[in-house]
């Protein structure tokens, strides 16, 4: 949900935007998205799907949805790379990559194939979720992928009746932890139901309700990440020279 709602703020910017659905075993970015046909396929290569103004793939366009994908660390390496190697994405201002949580196969692969400008870190206020949390960072911070900061999901639920502000799963963890780690917070999400309302329809609330409090949130985190990504830009390639860099990885630069 998250992925998806910052992706489609950041389209809204007038930026050209992709996104990559990561998480081989949970593919449901597509639903989140309202696609369900199809990538067409262009001289043995991949036309990402379309919606809401951001290019999309994910394994769940070429899985029976009611298929569980059980694949051992090497496929799931194979299928990443060929979501990059083998899509024809185009000219892109940002590649947003969604990833399982933990710090398995996905996220490993993903600091092989490709120099990241940097890891977006979501979690939930309580302890026990930024207990994992913090591994994750750390997993990246050990690879020498950049902190961009960390986003509070699920941070609070405003009573619709009474409007009272109710922190369900405790307060402050994820501002916390990016304070001891010394990264940017960049804001909170919370629990509200037309934001689940969004991702089982395929319209994320960005696009069917851009007035709203919880729109808004997310459209404030997305220039928090466009802000961050540009000041860590200077001398980093083009999107489409970091992908020509995985069909032939010994290439000069």
């Amino acid at each position: 949900t998250v992925s998806v709602n910052l992706a489609v703020a950041m389209a809204l910017t007038g930026a050209k935007v992709g996104l990559l659905d990561a998480d081989i075993y949970g593919p449901n970015i597509p639903m989140m998205m309202g696609v369900t046909k199809p990538p067409e396929q262009i001289d043995g290569k991949i036309a990402p799907a379309e919606s809401h103004g951001v290019k999309l793939i994910s394994m769940g366009f070429f899985v029976p949805e009611d298929t569980a994908v059980v694949w051992r660390g090497p496929m799931v390496h194979t299928a990443i790379q060929q979501l990059f190697r083998d899509v024809l994405w185009g000219e892109l201002d940002y590649l947003l990559i969604d990833l399982p949580p933990g710090t398995g196969d996905a996220q490993l692969t993903l600091t092989q194939l490709v120099p990241l400008t940097g890891a977006v870190t979501v979690t939930t206020p309580q302890e026990v979720a930024l207990h994992d949390v913090r591994k994750g960072m750390m997993m990246f911070q050990k690879v020498n992928v950049p902190l961009l900061g960390i986003v509070e999901n699920m941070s609070y639920f405003l009573c619709g009746h009474c409007g009272e502000r109710t922190e369900i799963f405790s307060h402050g963890g994820g501002e916390r932890a990016a304070a001891k780690l010394g990264i940017p917070f960049l804001g909170r999400v919370p629990i509200d139901p037309a934001i689940r309302d969004g991702g089982d329809s395929g319209t994320p609330i960005v696009v069917a309700d851009p007035a709203s409090p919880q729109s808004a949130a997310f459209r404030d985190i997305a220039q928090k990440i466009i802000a961050g990504i540009t000041g860590k830009q200077a001398g980093v390639p083009p999107i489409e020279s970091l992908l020509s860099k995985i069909k032939n990885p010994f290439a000069k630069t």
